[in-house]
C-alpha cells in the first residue's frame, strides 16, 4: 500500500501529470554520442520517453538555443561561444557533424505532447527562455530549472506561478539543513521539484529522512544523472519520484522489469 500511494501522489501541476516514477531523458540520452538535438530527442520520443531533459543558452541577439555548454568546442568541435555569436550564424554550425543546435522555441513546438525540463544556464537566456514557453503556450509542459538561486528568482518573477520551477543549490542546501533539524520551510510557490544528485562531492545529499522531508512539503524529488541500473534500482525502491539518466535504453529496461510505464 505504501508504494502504490507514493505513487499516486500529486504536486498540483499539469507538468507532473503522469504516473510516478517519472523517466527523464538527459540531453536527449547523451550516452548515444549526442546531446540536446533533434535527433537525440526524438530518439527518446521514440524509445517511449514522455519527459525530456535539456539546456538553454542565449545567441548574441538572445534566441535561446538548446545546447549544455557555453562554448561550442566539446559539442562541435570548433572554438566560439554561444553569446558570442548571432543566431544566423549559430545555424550553419553542426553538432557531431550532422544536427544543428536547435532553438527552444522549435524543440518545443516539433514535441507538443512531451514535458521539457529545461536548465537555464545563464542570465541572457532567463527572458527568453521565458517568452519562447509563452509564444509556443508551453506554460503547462515545461519545467524552468537552474542551479542558481537568483537566476530562478528572476525566472519565477517574469514567468509567474504557472510555470513550473526547481530549486536551486542554495535552495536545496537550506531544506537539507533545515530537515536535519526537523525545522519547517516553506518552499516558493512555483517550485513544484527538488532536482538533486545523490552526493555532492563527499557530502550526501539524498537520504531517506531529506526524501521524507521534500515530500511532505509536497515537493516531487527528481535525481541526475543515474546511469548504473542497480543504482537506478535502489532510488526506485527509496521511493524517488523520477530519475534523469545519459542511458535511456537501461533506464527503460529498469522500468520495464518494474512494471513501470515510461509515459
Amino acid at each position: 500500500m505504501r508504494n502504490k500511494a507514493r505513487h499516486t501522489r500529486r504536486v498540483d501541476h499539469p507538468y507532473l501529470d503522469a504516473p510516478r516514477p517519472l523517466a527523464f531523458a538527459h540531453r536527449g540520452g547523451a550516452a548515444e554520442g549526442d546531446e540536446n538535438t533533434a535527433a537525440a530527442f526524438q530518439r527518446a520520443v521514440g524509445l517511449g520517453y514522455r519527459y525530456v531533459e535539456t539546456d538553454v543558452h542565449a545567441t548574441a541577439d538572445g534566441v535561446p538555443v538548446v545546447i549544455h555548454d557555453p562554448a561550442l568546442d566539446r559539442v562541435a568541435g570548433r572554438p566560439g561561444r554561444v553569446a558570442d555569436l548571432t543566431w544566423a550564424d549559430l545555424a550553419t554550425v553542426r553538432v557531431g557533424g550532422a544536427a544543428a543546435v536547435p532553438r527552444l522555441e522549435d524543440v518545443l513546438t516539433a514535441w507538443p505532447e512531451i514535458r521539457f525540463n529545461v536548465d537555464v544556464k545563464a542570465d541572457p537566456v532567463v527572458g527568453p527562455a521565458v517568452e519562447a514557453v509563452r509564444r509556443t503556450g508551453s506554460e503547462d509542459r515545461v519545467l524552468l530549472a537552474s542551479f542558481s538561486d537568483r537566476r530562478l528568482a528572476r525566472v519565477r518573477r517574469l514567468a509567474g506561478p504557472r510555470v513550473a520551477t526547481s530549486l536551486g543549490m542554495g535552495e536545496v542546501a537550506r531544506l537539507r539543513v533545515a530537515a536535519s533539524a526537523g525545522l519547517p520551510l516553506r518552499p516558493p510557490v512555483a517550485a513544484i521539484a527538488a532536482q538533486i544528485p545523490v552526493r555532492h562531492g563527499r557530502f550526501t545529499v539524498l537520504t531517506p529522512r531529506f526524501l521524507a522531508y521534500l515530500h511532505r512539503l509536497g515537493l516531487a524529488v527528481h535525481i541526475w544523472t543515474i546511469d548504473d541500473p542497480e543504482m537506478m534500482n535502489t532510488l526506485l525502491d527509496m521511493g524517488v519520484d523520477g530519475i534523469m539518466t545519459d542511458r535511456i535504453d537501461v533506464l527503460k529496461d529498469v522500468f520495464s522489469a518494474r512494471g513501470l510505464p515510461l509515459r
